[in-house]
């Protein structure tokens, strides 16, 4: 498998490249608007076809590079069924399987954060997006988010996983790159061992966080897979 993690720093972002070493076939897993140019140098520098992008929800924080690269690639774009964007090329539910060439990333249903997102687990290592940071999770204060159901996601689906499968964020705010399951199920500050499902909820409820800088601007965007009135959205500013 090739496998690239790429930042975004202003919003401290990971996206992810996966691709079929023997097809030359490739995925995005949440690419950023701002970042276009970046993927396709990359593409283009390991001889790259990108098939599709994947989102693991519909984003609050940043938009989408989803209909950008289908304009200049070609590429499909995929969604979980209940995200709430019909504009994907692919609806997907929990247990399918997207194939990237002669790989296959297995869709995991892991809603919580918002009723839309999944986690992708492809060969030793797991996508989590924002259901599962290194020590922490997303948010469950907007998008349908549910403390209850992300505590049910993490604890029932992820932390059911191998202990050594890998975890890889759609966020970190600390320099954190990969972490492990049984790490984050010993360590992580809300989800891991001695965390009952009442205290997280305690928890979450109590976070008081800001209203999220960009999310006027890229909810809209990104039900519409990154297109404002039908046409490509500009960068979140």
């Amino acid at each position: 498998m090739i496998f690239r993690q790429l930042f975004e720093p202003r919003t401290s972002t990971y996206t992810y490249l996966v691709a079929c070493p023997s097809t030359k076939e490739a995925a995005l897993v949440d690419p950023v608007l701002e970042e276009v140019e970046v993927y396709l140098a990359l593409l283009a520098e390991l001889g790259l076809t990108l098939r599709w992008t994947l989102e693991t929800h519909v984003h609050a924080d940043h938009l989408t590079a989803a209909a950008a690269l289908h304009d200049r690639l070609g590429s499909r774009s995929v969604v979980h069924a209940a995200a709430g964007a019909d504009c994907a090329d692919r609806r997907v539910v929990d247990g399918d399987v997207v194939e990237v060439g002669r790989l296959a990333l297995q869709v995991l249903y892991t809603p919580g954060h918002t009723m839309g997102d999944v986690s992708y687990l492809v060969e030793d290592r797991v996508l989590t997006g924002d259901a599962l940071l290194i020590g922490g999770c997303g948010r469950t204060d907007f998008q349908e988010g549910d403390a209850g159901r992300l505590y049910d996601s993490v604890t029932g689906r992820l932390f059911t996983l191998p202990p050594d499968t890998l975890v890889y964020p759609g966020h970190d705010y600390h320099g954190n790159t990969v972490s492990t399951i049984a790490r984050e199920k010993a360590t992580n500050a809300r989800l891991g061992e001695g965390r009952s499902r009442a205290d997280f909820i305690e928890v979450m409820r109590n976070l008081k966080l800001a209203y999220p800088r960009f999310i006027d601007q890229a909810l809209p965007a990104n039900r519409a897979c990154g297109r404002v009135d039908g046409e490509l959205a500009s960068g979140a500013r």
